[in-house]
């Protein structure tokens, strides 16, 4: 959710906007590019994804990926599987309960962060006060 800030200010309504775009939801183990890549992923295939089919869809290199699925499960987002196919070593990676819920509360948190983006740009269409009177540099 948006921080909202409780100071004094806020409170008699001239920082009534303090904290509006602090988003606390944006969890930054998530927010992370690669990351984000690597649990959207696995959020479409609930089976699972090998080590090689999520490094082609995430575009990352084998230390790349190694290291954010690293982070991801060491946070308890995403289980890491490990087993042999025809004598080959196979990894598999699958969202684990917490990190589906965690991220669909993530995603949650961009849309707001979409909608207050979207609001602002509806209000900046019909600037008011100074900003009326303020020309791009």
């Amino acid at each position: 959710m948006p921080r909202r800030s409780t100071s004094k200010r806020a409170a008699d309504g001239a920082g009534s906007r303090a904290g509006r775009f602090a988003y606390d939801g944006l969890d930054r183990v998530m927010h992370e590019k690669a990351r984000l890549g690597i649990l959207t992923c696995l959020a479409g295939n609930t089976t699972g994804l090998l080590f090689n089919e999520l490094k082609q869809l995430c575009a990352l290199t084998d230390g790349n990926l190694s290291r954010h699925v690293t982070v991801l499960s060491e946070a308890g987002l995403v289980g890491v599987w490990k087993g042999t196919d025809g004598g080959r070593s196979q990894t598999m990676y699958r969202l684990t309960p917490a990190g589906s819920r965690r991220f669909a509360e993530y995603i949650s948190e961009l849309e707001k962060v979409v909608a207050d983006a979207q609001e602002e740009v509806r209000s900046d269409a019909n600037p008011q006060g100074l900003r009326h009177r303020l020309s791009p540099t």
